[in-house]
């Protein structure tokens, strides 16, 4: 590995060189987004450094047996820690190349005496889609000279090792000695005004708007929740701005004399919108293309100096519950007052929605987090990382300051706890020990003990009580991934689950199967998926479980521990050593899979979990994992179904042949039909309008399927967003016949209904055609 790379030299697959920061700021400037340049000291510097100084070994005897849950046992191994790494020294060629960058970035910009720089951590195991790691490593603004910035180097590496860092891996299960960190050198924005935005309201969760905080001078003051910033609430299709909250700030963080300093702002400008409107709606702009490219919400940083707005980071939203809708109500029955006559106490920010009622814990400083007891209600100014393990603890979090990317409120998120931001007073309002209620959803604190109506429940049917969900002919699914979310969601009014993915649950034991096959572990794997697949089955029972087997590309598969040792090296990972093929090559992994997928259906009698084999190129694929079925005793039964995913143009031609063959089920995978239909890479932003599922030419496959598996009563499924997108899209669906879609579970309800609609147009058009003595199209029988 090179110790030095630039953001040019980087892209999003270069996570184990330069971390998620890096990764993605490499990535975005490729794609030409207004990133200011920099480079990277990689990963393996980092490793370089420790094994210079003989650490490893030093550090892991420190970690060993350290219980994180003992607030001064944990702090006195960091800090010895942390000195350890200050005291080492760098390797005198790697300090020689960091010096070389640096003045080559310096010349880049004109700045003879040297740029100024931010150094940002980024951890290898940072920004990821499961993991937020929020505030966990340092950073450094304004960092100016080559010794300030070995420095800061040295320092962003140390705090790899801070106390809230080994507490955030240890209970994310990430080994201390596997996550490297990569020091992100980048050119310094003096932000006239920054913040950041979401590109999906993280808190109600909306997909179609686009949240926006700002604030004068540098952003981290709006990152760290030291000041409350304005909220600006963007509609991600028109760009009209939705709403716009402003906020009084009072002080500012600016350079002044080479050093970040506190500034007074202006008695005038205090109460000012901070961000005009055509910027508001310039960045909404570009939060939606960073969107769009990378095909996942995120949590974007952006600076705006003499007229320019810059991004200068961007990762994934690690906070939304896909599928949870917040209740109106915001909190659950709790008894006493009604919320008509209940007292507000304060009012400020929902950051994380639900509702708690505890007692008050005041706690000033993270210095005095050992006075927070379980369940009780966590007021303070703000939060940083250090205050994590009272979090966890907490019921519900109440501060003076932030906004909803706040410390405060993006850890709130994720433990699934309810937060208020931005109270101003509560420190000072609140007492301590206090009997309060938290609203999370509106932003209200209420005295004592409040009963709010709780959220309608729902039958096991799915269809929520006092609900007016259509019924419809067609089935909707969901598409399910993890055993959390599927007992969250399953009580929406869908039919079953379409699409169980299992790479998330593999993902979670964190090993490349075949890594504990050649350790005798393979039982081990066999029960901990079973355990998700019973979970998930259980959540559903009796509607059907169609339990899609592992579709990991070799890229995906490298990430888990032991991948590089196993997976071959693939130019386009889409179309190479996946799906079918790979379990026919690897037959013993395969079985591991199907004797999971047996446990669950004969010992825990869940016979609701059917098989769905992806990425089907061949007939005699088929027929080979039905042999391999037959060996361990797996056939088709009248409660056991076997499905293929059509996802290959291959099997769309042959598709008459795979039913006589013997199948029960297809789903068509839209997404990848339509790639590879196209011709279209579909992560490609170049060519993002070109994909369309609506197609004349994937339109034309979809139906050759589904007359094809009507003929032979095969049920026919269609696994993609674009139903619940394009009403016309979900309506020729039903007019070629498609008995099911499976959709996310934010959809399914929205879906139905456009279903609903399409199938009266149908029925209709039928009726017309029939009284005007019209041919009826052989398409046109279906559901009959």
């Amino acid at each position: 590995m090179e110790d030095i790379l630039w953001f040019d030299q980087l892209d999003r697959g270069s996570l184990a060189e330069a971390g998620g920061k890096g990764a993605n700021l490499g990535e975005m400037l490729k794609a030409g987004f207004p990133v200011p340049n920099g480079f990277v000291t990689t990963s393996g510097s980092y490793f370089r450094f420790l094994d210079h100084n003989e650490l490893r070994d030093r550090i892991s005897t420190a970690l060993f047996e350290l219980d994180v849950d003992d607030t001064k046992a944990l702090q006195d191994t960091a800090e010895r820690i942390q000195k350890m790494v200050m005291d080492g020294e760098i390797p005198a060629d790697l300090e020689a190349k960091i010096k070389e960058a640096y003045q080559k970035l310096s010349e880049m910009r004109g700045e003879a005496g040297g740029v100024y720089v931010a150094v940002r951590s980024s951890a290898t195991a940072e920004d990821l889609p499961t993991a937020s790691f929020a505030g966990q490593q340092s950073t450094f603004l304004n960092v100016h000279g080559e010794e300030d910035l070995l420095h800061a180097v040295k320092a962003c590496w140390a705090s790899l090792f801070t106390a809230r860092a080994i507490f955030y891996r240890v209970q994310n299960k990430f080994d201390h000695m596997k996550v490297g960190l990569s020091a992100v050198v980048q050119e310094m924005v003096q932000s006239e005004k920054a913040g950041v935005m979401f590109t999906v309201d993280p808190v109600s969760e909306e997909k179609d708007v686009v949240m926006i905080e700002g604030a004068y001078g540098l952003g981290e003051v709006v990152v760290s929740g030291s000041v409350t910033p304005d909220t600006y609430r963007v509609s991600k299709g028109s760009f009209e701005i939705l709403s716009k909250e402003i906020s009084t700030q009072d002080w500012m963080i600016v350079k002044h004399g080479g050093k970040d300093v506190r500034a007074e702002i202006r008695d005038d400008m205090r109460g000012k919108q901070k961000l005009d409107d055509k910027y508001i709606v310039e960045l909404a702009k570009i939060g939606k293309k960073i969107e769009d490219h990378y095909k996942f919400p995120q949590d974007i940083e952006w600076a705006f100096f003499e007229g320019e707005l810059y991004i200068v980071q961007s990762r994934p939203i690690t906070t939304l519950k896909e599928g949870q809708a917040p209740s109106e109500e915001g909190a659950p029955s709790v008894g006493a007052t009604k919320v008509g006559d209940a007292e507000i106490l304060l009012k400020g920010f929902g950051a994380s929605p639900g509702g708690a009622t505890g007692r008050v814990a005041i706690i000033p400083t993270a210095k005095d987090i050992d006075k927070m007891e379980n369940e009780a209600i966590l007021v303070t100014d703000m939060t940083t990382p250090d205050f994590v393990p009272a979090m966890k603890k907490a019921a519900a979090i109440v501060t003076n300051t932030g906004g909803m990317t706040s410390h405060a409120a993006i850890v709130s998120r994720e433990l699934g706890i309810p937060c208020i931001v931005g109270c101003k007073t509560a420190t000072e309002v609140l007492k301590e020990g206090q009997l309060i209620t938290v609203d999370g959803s509106r932003g209200i604190i209420y005295g004592g003990k409040v009963e709010m109506a709780k959220p309608a429940a729902a039958s096991a049917g799915g269809a929520a009580a006092g609900m007016m969900v259509p019924v419809t002919g067609t089935k909707i699914y969901m598409n399910i991934a993890d055993p959390d979310t599927a007992e969250r969601v399953a009580s929406l009014p869908a039919d079953g689950v379409g699409l169980l993915r299992a790479e998330f649950m593999i993902a979670d034991m964190g090993e490349h199967p075949r890594k504990m096959l050649e350790e005798g572990r393979q039982q081990e794997f066999i029960d901990k998926l079973a355990e998700g697949i019973r979970r998930i089955a259980a959540s559903f029972h009796p509607r059907p479980i169609v339990y899609r087997a592992t579709d990991f590309k070799t890229n995906e598969y490298r990430n888990l521990k032991g991948g590089d040792k196993y997976e071959p090296h693939e130019e386009n990972p889409m179309m190479g050593y996946r799906g079918a093929s790979r379990y026919i090559r690897e037959p013993d992994i395969f079985e591991m899979e199907l004797k999971a997928l047996q446990k669950v259906r004969e010992e825990y009698e869940l016979k609701n979990v059917w098989l769905m084999i992806p990425f089907v190129r061949r007939i005699g694929e088929l027929r080979a994992i039905k042999d391999q079925m037959h060996k361990i005793g797996f056939y088709r039964t009248r409660d056991f179904e076997l499905w293929i995913m059509v996802e290959v143009p291959s099997t769309v031609f042959l598709i008459e042949d795979f039913c006589k063959e013997g199948i029960d089920g297809v789903s068509i995978g839209s997404n990848d039909l339509t790639q590879l239909t196209l011709g279209i890479d579909r992560d490609n932003a170049a060519l993002a309008k070109e994909f369309d599922e609506r197609n004349d030419a994937v339109l034309e496959a979809i139906k050759r399927v589904a007359a094809v598996t009507r003929k032979y009563k095969v049920t026919c499924s269609l696994c993609g967003q674009a139903p619940s997108v394009y009403p016309e899209f979900a309506e020729k669906l039903v007019e070629f016949g498609v008995t099911s879609m499976s959709v996310n579970p934010d959809a399914v309800e929205r879906t139905r209904r456009i279903v609903a609609s399409a199938e009266m147009k149908v029925l209709m058009n039928r009726v017309r055609k029939v009284m005007n003595g019209e041919k009826e199209e052989p398409h046109e029988h279906h559901h009959d």
